[in-house]
């Protein structure tokens, strides 16, 4: 008998039909023997209709001002979907308990809206498992120290079921979603895109870092971290499916070596048009200076992505780096406010109009010429590099954004991931 952590998205808890369905599935894996921790999001849709209400109450008010309400706001919405989802395995003749994170507990830092998982307490999960219970627990929440309700941030439900997972020590986490499994790409911008049976953490890791909207990074972490595997699959195939057949589908997350079935130097393409690059010219060129522009950015709670310095020239140099495009407008502000006048440079210039394109995987280790293909099969497509990012196993470009979909297509080609690995 083993220990299973599902987890299922808001589209799949989106309606009552779909709880239901949600609920047979569950029945079935623990009428097959196994002991069955379930982690459920909101309905989908709900967590914003909530905090629209907010902003309907405070308009004027920034977000910070009131964040323990919202937190406390936002956690009603799993808890109303795992009571939904306790209610629906009950009435399947299934006993089922759910529990809010606090009742758990589940103990976080203090950060509202986007706290951490310090420690899970297991004693009461495991009494009712051993009671032949199945255990329903809200996602993306948690309580902290001093006894606040707390969330996790977007995407938090993927971390809570990891972290549960890690907690338990389960056999395996099963990712519930409305896609089959992680692709080498975008299906919507490369219809042969093809979906891959093993990931390892580090490629799943990059690709959700670099765009691919899968999984939450947070909880990719967390799995590597404590060495859960997880599965990608989709609710949205038939509750009544094999159960092996079941345990078998999707994408397998798990360690590199296990990963290495698919014998691909590339594994992905990730892309992301939420970029946008800064470049503060005619910088001098003394120690300090990346610390000094760096420094006010990271000061403001702003992400520092792709980062350049251009060859000095007569003492002076080209500072240029990325920023999420949300934050552009603020950081150029920032810049001319705060950073040229102390810096002597001569002005700031932006581009939010860019995307980000990178090519994954562990196998590149061990190949040469990867991003030397890569360069190649761009400029064959007359599109122009303006920043590059590497590491042991993705290379990154930013490039215009009106070549994004081509750029993607193009290499997916070039490397021949519409192939089936032999």
């Amino acid at each position: 008998m083993a220990l299973i952590v599902h987890k299922y998205g808001g589209t799949s808890m989106g309606s009552t039909e779909r709880i239901r369905n949600v609920a047979k599935r569950v029945a079935k894996w623990a009428r097959a023997g196994h002991q069955m921790v379930v982690v459920p999001s909101a309905m989908s849709g709900e967590t914003n209709r909530l905090l629209g209400l907010a902003k309907e109450l405070a308009p004027s008010k920034a977000a910070s001002a009131y964040h323990r309400e919202l937190d406390m706001l936002a956690a009603t919405g799993e808890q109303a979907s795992s009571a939904l989802l306790a209610i629906a395995l009950q009435s399947e003749g299934v006993p089922a308990v759910s529990y809010a994170g606090w009742q758990v507990p589940v103990r976080t830092d203090s950060s509202y809206t986007k706290a951490r998982i310090e420690s899970i307490d297991d004693k009461r999960v495991r009494a009712d498992l051993d009671a032949g219970r199945v255990v329903i627990i809200t996602g993306f929440q948690g309580i902290d120290g001093d006894g606040h309700v707390t969330t996790l941030g977007r995407g938090g439900s993927d971390t809570s079921a990891v972290a549960v997972a890690a907690a338990m020590k389960a056999s395996e986490c099963l990712i519930y979603t409305d896609v089959d499994g992680v692709y080498t790409t975008d299906p919507r911008v490369v219809p042969e895109a093809r979906r891959l049976a093993t990931l390892s953490f580090e490629e799943m890791l990059e690709m959700a870092s670099l765009g691919s909207k899968v999984l939450q990074i947070r909880s990719v972490e967390f799995a590597g971290k404590y060495k859960v595997p997880l599965r990608v699959l989709s609710s949205f195939t038939s509750w009544d499916i094999d159960i092996n057949e079941e345990a078998k589908s999707g994408t397998l997350i798990t360690f590199e070596e296990d990963a290495q079935m698919e014998q691909a130097v590339v594994s992905g393409i990730a892309f992301t048009r939420d970029e946008a690059k800064i470049s503060v010219l005619g910088v001098p060129d003394t120690p300090g200076i990346a610390y000094q522009i760096l420094g006010a950015v990271a000061d403001a709670n702003i992400d520092v992505d792709v980062i350049i310095q251009n060859m000095s020239k007569d003492g002076k140099t080209d500072f240029s780096f990325t920023v999420s495009r949300n934050d552009y407008q603020r950081t150029i502000e920032l810049l001319k406010d705060k950073v040229l006048p102390k810096l002597g440079a001569e002005s700031v210039v932006g581009d939010d109009k860019i995307a980000k394109v990178s090519i994954v995987g562990i196998g590149m280790r061990s190949h040469v010429g990867v991003a030397s293909k890569m360069f190649r099969a761009l400029s064959e497509e007359g599109i122009n590099i303006k920043m590059i990012s590497t590491s042991e196993i993705k290379t990154s470009v930013v490039i215009d954004e009106k070549y994004v979909e081509l750029a993607v297509r193009t290499l997916h080609k070039a490397f021949e991931l519409d192939q089936q690995a032999a």
